[in-house]
């Protein structure tokens, strides 16, 4: 807990350089709304489509899929239009969901990933993307990996951001083997040594994975950037409970009001990002559910 303090100690201090003097938040400004793009994964609108319901819908701020930006540019499109797009809505693009396998035993597979990220580490600046989500992928199910090797993989990666300017954010998923639990993830953050380590956590998988919400008060400040909103429902049960059950914000019973409190950071605003994969929610119009969302997280942040 003292090496967890110090480091967050540090960050603070790092953190508070690397913000902008136009984004010091204001009492109105205690978060940021963005969408990420799970949400409207299945209407398969595709790249272009998707920022711009998003932005119709009023959201400022957005996290993109890796796949999507690819099969955009398969498509033949490019990283400078995609750029243009971005610029013309007048959307930021904060963060970007990726699948590369990092945290793996695996050397030959660890090395495929390092390649990948690379490349979409790329992309990302090249579109004014900072981040990148950087989940348990390969490591859901067998063994339980040893977290000292995990933390000195994910500065490996954090390495790379610092050649990139894209950083990778730890991410948290409640259903996995590994990196489950807060804990885990704060682990591995604290022992990779990195001023950029960053933590990626969500409603769902704080449930699914056990830790709760009250888990939030033990994680730093300065390591909570960008935060993953939604509800669940009361049932089915945390064991059965599964991505798409996922609800609106306020739809569902998590104690919201309590864990925005807890993430409130009195130095920069946190980026809440509406993150879904409901199948009643596809089966609407895509703009309606988008508005939907910003005003039900818009409504929950009241008084926080």
């Amino acid at each position: 807990m003292n090496r967890r303090t110090a480091l967050s100690s540090i960050l603070a201090v790092s953190g508070a350089g690397m913000l902008p003097a136009e984004a010091t938040p204001t009492k109105s400004q205690s978060f940021i709304y963005s969408l990420n793009m799970s949400t409207l994964r299945g209407h398969k609108l595709g790249f272009r489509k998707e920022l711009e319901v998003a932005a119709k819908a009023g959201f400022g701020s957005v996290e993109i899929w890796i796949n999507t930006l690819q099969d955009y540019l398969k498509e033949g499109g490019t990283l400078k239009e995609a750029r243009k797009i971005i610029d013309d809505l007048g959307i930021k693009v904060e963060d970007a969901i990726g699948f590369a396998t990092w945290i793996v035993d695996d050397e030959s597979a660890r090395s495929k990933a390092i390649e990948q990220l690379k490349v979409e580490m790329d992309q990302l600046a090249q579109i004014g993307c900072p981040r990148i989500a950087a989940p348990p992928m390969g490591a859901t199910t067998g063994a339980s990996l040893d977290l000292a090797k995990v933390a000195e993989r994910y500065r490996t990666i954090l390495e790379l951001g610092d050649k990139t300017g894209v950083v990778p954010h730890l991410e948290l998923w409640g259903f996995s083997k590994n990196l489950s639990r807060v804990g885990e993830i704060l682990y591995v953050a604290v022992e990779s040594g990195h001023p950029s380590a960053r933590l990626l956590m969500d409603v769902y998988h704080l449930h699914k994975g056990g830790s709760g919400m009250d888990a939030v008060k033990d994680v730093g400040k300065p390591l909570v950037e960008i935060f993953h909103i939604n509800d669940y429902p009361a049932t089915p049960p945390r064991e059965t409970i599964t991505d798409a059950d996922r609800v609106y914000a306020g739809d569902g019973v998590a104690p919201l009001k309590e864990l925005l409190k807890s993430l409130k950071n009195p130095d920069r605003p946190v980026i809440l990002s509406f993150e879904v994969f409901n199948k009643d929610y596809y089966a609407q119009d895509a703009l309606l559910v988008a508005k939907t969302g910003l005003a039900k997280m818009k409504k929950v942040t009241e008084g926080v």
